[in-house]
């Protein structure tokens, strides 16, 4: 069983659901569904929660309960969680897992983190927690992320040679804010600021589908989805594809009455379903999440950390970095791995005293992996779960 840090509308399109959308069906009309021949439930029970607190379906009885920040939501996570299994002790003994992908796995493991520290503490109810898994995972809002949003680029031959090196030499790391005194540094930015401008973030190869003017468009907005929320309704029978014309059926399909009354929405508790709520009042009060992987590479659990190879959002090589700087040691070297004998991406693992670490990329997979490979990802947990090499 695992605990799913977004909403189960969403993870419908994001392929990991029992229900899908039917994508090949777009005539105006209400969504249909399909069944999903990747759905992670075929392996696991799975909790899909709505976090923080007005995410979603989510609402709160008191209005202070809508300011919240990393470590509240994740406090609330761990209340949840403890009061559900209560209520449903049958899952009490149910090997444990809690997975979120994107900004969600930044706050999984500081959830883990909740959750071990309960169980030691000995005062609750202990949950049988083996580990976690993270895809895409936006840990920290370091500097060192537009750094290697700017490497990545470049190895993807989406900037020049010349002013990555200029700006690599000239910024000092120091992608952001460089200051306006950094001639050299601000002109290599202007350059590969303009070369990223009309590349999709999300996934590298495929069109860009930006709501934003290219005025808005600025290197410091690559790392942050918020910059994708608004809905984009395609003209009729556009030439051009692009992935986020899909998204107008998540909302189509929320905001029905029917699927309301079907969820069990309680009525006045939400009046829209809204992909990304902007009303909330969230501070982002942990900077970084190492810290929190390092806390729980000291102990006995199990992590699975994965990428698509094509996402620039959260690109794999800044994932990569922060893993070989948690000074794992290396237990299996990096190879490929497979799936129906096609080349499905690479991994490598570590382990130290008990903790076991495995990272994989996902190749051809965007931001976030299962909704461009959901059968290679379905395949991918499924061997992790059961312990079997992928």
């Amino acid at each position: 069983m695992f605990l799913s840090l977004n909403d189960v509308t969403y993870k419908q399109y994001k392929k990991i659901s029992p229900l899908t959308f039917d994508l090949q069906d777009q005539d105006g009309r209400f969504p249909s569904l399909i069944l999903n021949p990747y759905a992670y439930t075929k392996v696991a029970n799975i909790i899909f929660l709505d976090l923080p607190v007005g995410t979603g379906f989510s609402y709160a009885t008191n209005a202070e309960k809508y300011y919240t920040s990393d470590t509240k939501s994740s406090i609330d996570a761990y209340e949840f969680l403890h009061k559900w299994l209560l209520k449903h002790p049958r899952f009490i003994n149910h090997r444990l897992y809690i997975a979120g992908d994107s900004y969600a796995g930044k706050l999984v493991p500081i959830i883990v983190k909740e959750i071990s520290r309960g169980n030691e503490a000995g005062l609750r109810v202990q949950l049988n927690l083996q580990g976690y898994f993270i895809g895409n995972p936006g840990i920290n809002n370091s500097p060192k992320n537009d750094y290697e949003v700017v490497s990545y680029a470049h190895r993807m031959a989406l900037n020049s040679y010349e002013h990555f090196k200029l700006g690599n030499g000239s910024c000092y790391g120091e992608f952001m804010n460089p200051g306006l005194e950094n001639d050299q540094c601000l002109y290599a930015l202007r350059h590969i600021d303009e070369c990223l401008r009309d590349t999709s973030k999300e996934h590298a190869l495929e069109p860009s589908c930006s709501s934003t003017t290219p005025d808005e468009s600025n290197l410091g907005n690559l790392l942050l989805e918020e910059a994708r929320c608004d809905i984009i309704l395609p003209a009729e029978r556009e030439k051009s594809w692009c992935r986020f014309h899909n998204y107008p059926h998540i909302y189509t399909y929320a905001n029905d009455p029917t699927v309301r009354e079907a969820l069990h929405i309680r009525k006045g508790t939400k009046e829209t379903w809204l992909r990304c709520n902007r009303t909330l009042a969230y501070d982002f009060d942990i900077i970084d999440a190492v810290p929190y992987h390092q806390f729980l590479s000291l102990r006995k659990y199990s992590a699975l950390v994965y990428s698509g190879d094509d996402d620039c959002q959260v690109p794999f090589l800044f994932t990569l970095k922060w893993i070989r700087d948690l000074n794992l040691t290396l237990e299996e070297k990096w190879r490929p791995w497979y799936v129906d004998g096609q080349l499905a991406g690479y991994t490598e693992k570590y382990e130290e005293n008990g903790f076991h670490l495995t990272f994989a990329t996902v190749k051809g997979a965007g931001h976030s992996t299962p909704e461009y490979k959901p059968k290679e990802c379905l395949a991918m947990i499924d061997s992790w779960f059961s312990g079997q090499p992928f």
